[in-house]
C-alpha cells in the first residue's frame, strides 16, 4: 500500500470547526458511594434515559472544597447510567490533572453558562445541564420562526429548532429527542424526550395529542417517567406549561 503524498493528503482528510452539544454534570460530592445511591434512586427505573450521551463533569463546587475525586470510579459509575464522561471543567489544578490521568480532557470554561436541561438528584447532585452553544440570556422573547418535521423520529434521533418553535407531524418514539428554543407541538404520540425553551424561554410550551414522554423540560424545569403524569393527560391530548418553577399539565379537549 502506497503512502499518501503531501499533494493528495487533503483529499483523504480535513479539519473543520464543530460545535457540539454536551451535558454538564454538576458534581457536589466526592463520596461516590452516596452518589451511586442517589443516581440509583433517581434513575434506576430508567437505565436507558441518557442513551450513551457524552457529558462534561463540572467540578466548580468541589474545587472550592479542594476535594479529591476518584475519576476512574466516577467514569465507571456514570457509565452504568449510560453517561459517557469525556471531559471536566472548573476543577483545581490537582483535580484537573487527576482527571487527565484518567483519560479525560479539560473543557473550556467559555460554555460554563450555556444550559439546556436541568435535573435535580436529591441533595447530592443538584443539576444536570444540557448545553447549547450560546450563553443563556437573562430574558428570551417568544420564538419567531418554526421548524416542521413530517417523518417519525426513531430512537437516537435528535431535532433542534434553534431560535424558534418545532412542529412535529409524526410520532416521536422512545429514545428520540425534540428540542426547541420556543414551543414544541407534536401532532402524534410523544414518547421520547421533549425540551422546550432550551435557552431559558419560560413562556414556551409543549403540546401533544398523545402525551407519553420519557422526559419533559421547559426552560430547565424537568420531569421524567419516574414521576407518572396525571391520569387525565397520560396518553391523551395535553399541553405542558411552566408556572413559576413547576410544570403544569393541562388536558386539551378535541
Amino acid at each position: 500500500m502506497s503512502a499518501a503524498t503531501p499533494g493528495n493528503a487533503s483529499a483523504l482528510f480535513d479539519f473543520k470547526s464543530a460545535t457540539l452539544s454536551l451535558e454538564a454534570f454538576l458534581l457536589r460530592t466526592a463520596n461516590l458511594t452516596s452518589l451511586g445511591q442517589a443516581l440509583e434512586e433517581r434513575f434506576g427505573s430508567s437505565p436507558d434515559l441518557f442513551n450513551g450521551e457524552p457529558v462534561v463533569i463540572d467540578l466548580s463546587h468541589l474545587a472550592s472544597l479542594d476535594l479529591h475525586v476518584n475519576f476512574p470510579e466516577l467514569i465507571a459509575l456514570l457509565a452504568r447510567f449510560k453517561l459517557k464522561v469525556i471531559a471536566v471543567r472548573g476543577g483545581t489544578v490537582a483535580q484537573t490533572r487527576s482527571a487527565q490521568e484518567a483519560g479525560l480532557i479539560e473543557a473550556p470554561e467559555s460554555h460554563a453558562h450555556a444550559a439546556r436541561v436541568e435535573t435535580v438528584v436529591q441533595e447530592v447532585v443538584r443539576e444536570v445541564i444540557r448545553e447549547v452553544p450560546v450563553e443563556v440570556p437573562v430574558h428570551v422573547p417568544m420564538a419567531a420562526s418554526t421548524m416542521f418535521i413530517d417523518k417519525p423520529l426513531r430512537s437516537g434521533q435528535q431535532v433542534y429548532a434553534k431560535g424558534g418553535d418545532l412542529i412535529v407531524l409524526a410520532a416521536v418514539n422512545h429514545g428520540a429527542e425534540v428540542i426547541a428554543d420556543g414551543s414544541i407541538h407534536v401532532y402524534a404520540p410523544l414518547r421520547g424526550k421533549a425540551i422546550a425553551g432550551a435557552k431559558g424561554n419560560t413562556e414556551a410550551r409543549i403540546f401533544s395529542i398523545c402525551m407519553e414522554p420519557e422526559l419533559l423540560s421547559i426552560a430547565g424545569t424537568y420531569r421524567t417517567t419516574d414521576t407518572p403524569l396525571p391520569p387525565d393527560v397520560t396518553g391523551k391530548p395535553a399541553q405542558i406549561r411552566l408556572d413559576g418553577d413547576r410544570l403544569v399539565f393541562d388536558p386539551i379537549s378535541l
